[in-house]
């Protein structure tokens, strides 16, 4: 099968087209016949040697995948062969073939194409488990989110708009803004000309918000700490400027506030598993009807994954990126 080989990492131009044996599928696992691949910002941070798969998962990148259900290993009855299905992978997207756990597949939404579907998985997965496990969101509460122009952030203005959530979001540019208030964001900062904790006082009448979904790290903590009301809950996903530095940790106590964060790789199979349910339950169908989509901004074919990736480290893109792999 071809691949993406990215050697010892480092720039973009590392990565280059292989050829070698396709995987097998194991038990409880399903072999996948990749059509499209979502790029995202950790299989960038992994070419750069800053997030390690783990022992047992493919070196090769890309964490989401659609495809056609090639093969089904031992123990697997939810899968049959040539079923349309989207997954979240611990590794090896960036090919022909990738293997997958059998509990964190989903089939196609009804009507929707191959790339649009490979766009699904890493974003949901990860903003459901962050905004609704971790920081309880639901109806009626106030949301910050950071980077909401991004594949998680756009995911994020949806989830809050699903679930009745007033969604104020960061961006660095005004077209960034106008796309999220168009996706369903209540309010737009422009964190270039304007400081976001103080926006957030004066959007809330000085109470702050309930929850702050952050991507940014070390940089926004001590302001995110204060954009929060009390009893307010700061997730954090990723560290794109830092994730060290000094702060006033006072306002934990005062405030009675929790830090908390996650990402999906660490997450045993079981928990992945019962994410994947809760969005079969209460995500799928809603994408099914249309009232939910991702939106793409490129895709790229898979020959040209590091133009992909030169993409998204240009922070240009609005939404997500796709690789073609194979013709849909």
């Amino acid at each position: 099968m071809k691949y993406i080989d990215h050697g010892a990492g480092g720039e973009a131009g590392c990565m280059k087209i292989a050829e070698g044996p396709a995987p097998q599928a194991g038990p409880g696992q399903i072999l996948i016949e990749v059509v499209c691949a979502g790029i995202n910002r950790p299989d960038v941070l992994q070419r750069w040697g800053r997030y390690p798969p783990p022992p047992d998962a493919s070196p090769v990148l890309g964490l989401e995948v659609a495809g056609r259900v090639a093969a089904v290993g031992a123990g697997v009855t939810e899968w049959k062969v040539g079923a349309g299905v989207t997954a979240l992978t611990a590794g090896g997207g960036y090919a022909e073939y990738c293997v997958a756990a059998a509990g964190h597949a989903l089939p196609i939404p009804a009507g929707m194409d191959f790339a649009t579907a490979a766009a699904l998985p890493e974003t949901w997965f990860t903003v459901w488990a962050n905004l609704v496990d971790l920081g309880r969101l639901k109806r009626g509460k106030r949301l910050l989110v950071h980077g909401g122009s991004s594949g998680i952030g756009l995911v994020a203005i949806q989830l809050a708009k699903h679930l009745g959530v007033e969604c104020i979001v960061t961006v660095g540019n005004e077209e960034k803004a106008a796309f999220c208030l168009a996706a369903g964001a209540t309010h737009a900062i422009n964190y270039r000309t304007a400081d976001f904790a103080e926006e957030v006082k004066t959007l809330t009448a000085g109470a702050g918000v309930d929850v702050i979904l952050d991507m940014v790290g070390a940089p926004y903590f001590q302001r995110n700490l204060g954009a929060l009301r009390r009893d307010g809950r700061l997730v954090m996903v990723a560290f794109l400027e830092g994730s060290k530095g000094e702060a006033d940790l006072m306002p934990i106590m005062l405030k009675r506030l929790t830090v908390t964060g996650s990402t999906m790789r660490p997450r045993t199979l079981a928990e992945k598993t019962a994410i994947r349910d809760a969005l079969a339950a209460n995500i799928w169908p809603a994408l099914a009807e249309g009232r939910l989509l991702p939106h793409l901004f490129a895709r790229f074919p898979l020959e040209q994954a590091a133009e992909a990736h030169r993409l998204m480290e240009s922070s240009r893109h609005i939404g997500k990126i796709v690789l073609e792999v194979r013709p849909d």
